[in-house]
């Protein structure tokens, strides 16, 4: 399995790299996913995020290097990417529940979290609803927010105020392809352009956004059930079931989110065959 292997892979450079400062771009490349997708699907799969995994590896090998070495906690900290001892001790101490200055001297417990190893079983068994549409150019406008990369988690500000954003670009949805969109497009530096937008034919106003959707084939995956909950799960099985079965991968599009009712949406993702 492809995924399977550049997802080990991936996990391997990082742990090569786990006192350096790592390249999550050049991590991400190794899964030829975007630095975004590539964050969401590892938590998908691991049950945690990235960010949560390297730093429990990093504190893993702290508390060894603090046992068996005549590291100062001062060097630890350093070497593991934290900028003071302070902020070291606290958090190697919501880690492992004790102070790093104690651990050469006595023989507290301390937590060990070992090397990930991904082993994926698809079983099958739980049908997956989806469909290949080819689309031509379309146009959108709306609100956008570009939410940085190095957020732990996809939460716009944007949210706060939904209701309001969708109401106001209802006003220019006027197309077959009707609706609200919840569009990401992942930027070269990895942060995220989000729209919440509607397809349209007519002039965009100052206020809102106006973004160019290319012609693209595209994978519609239906989420049916209680929301968020069946999105997400959709969103899980795309990343971790039917790309690494499907012979496809992601192509350099937006992908977006389309609302059908209460308990069902779209799920629009770009795709392109594996060369």
């Amino acid at each position: 399995m492809d995924l399977l292997k550049s997802m080990n892979a991936a996990v391997s450079y990082i742990e090569n790299h786990l006192a350096d400062d790592i390249n999550y771009k050049e991590v991400a490349k190794i899964t030829h996913f975007s630095d975004h997708h590539f964050k969401r699907m590892f938590s998908f799969i691991a049950g945690i995020t990235l960010a949560d995994y390297v730093r429990r590896r990093r504190l893993t090998l702290a508390a060894f290097d603090l046992k068996e070495s005549d590291m100062r906690v001062i060097d630890v900290a350093i070497k593991y990417g934290y900028n003071s001892p302070d902020s070291f001790s606290r958090a190697f101490q919501a880690l492992h529940g004790v102070n790093p200055s104690t651990v050469k001297n006595s023989d507290v417990p301390l937590k060990a979290y070992p090397r990930m190893t991904f082993h994926i079983s698809i079983k099958g068994d739980v049908e997956m609803n989806y469909k290949f549409v080819e689309k031509e150019p379309f146009t959108v406008v709306g609100k956008k927010e570009t939410v940085a990369s190095s957020r732990e988690e996809f939460n716009p500000k944007m949210w706060e105020h939904i209701e309001e954003i969708e109401e106001s670009v209802k006003l220019y949805d006027n197309t077959s392809f009707s609706g609200i969109l919840n569009i990401s497009v992942t930027k070269e530096n990895g942060d995220i352009d989000y729209y919440i937008a509607t397809a349209t034919t007519k002039p965009c106003p100052k206020e809102l956004e106006i973004l160019e959707i290319p012609s693209q084939t595209w994978a519609v995956f239906q989420a049916t059930g209680e929301m968020p909950d069946a999105l997400l799960t959709t969103w899980e099985r795309v990343y971790t079931e039917w790309f690494s079965t499907s012979g496809y991968e992601l192509a350099e599009a937006p992908e977006f989110v389309k609302g059908i009712n209460d308990t069902k949406t779209e799920i629009w993702v770009p795709v392109k065959k594996k060369q």
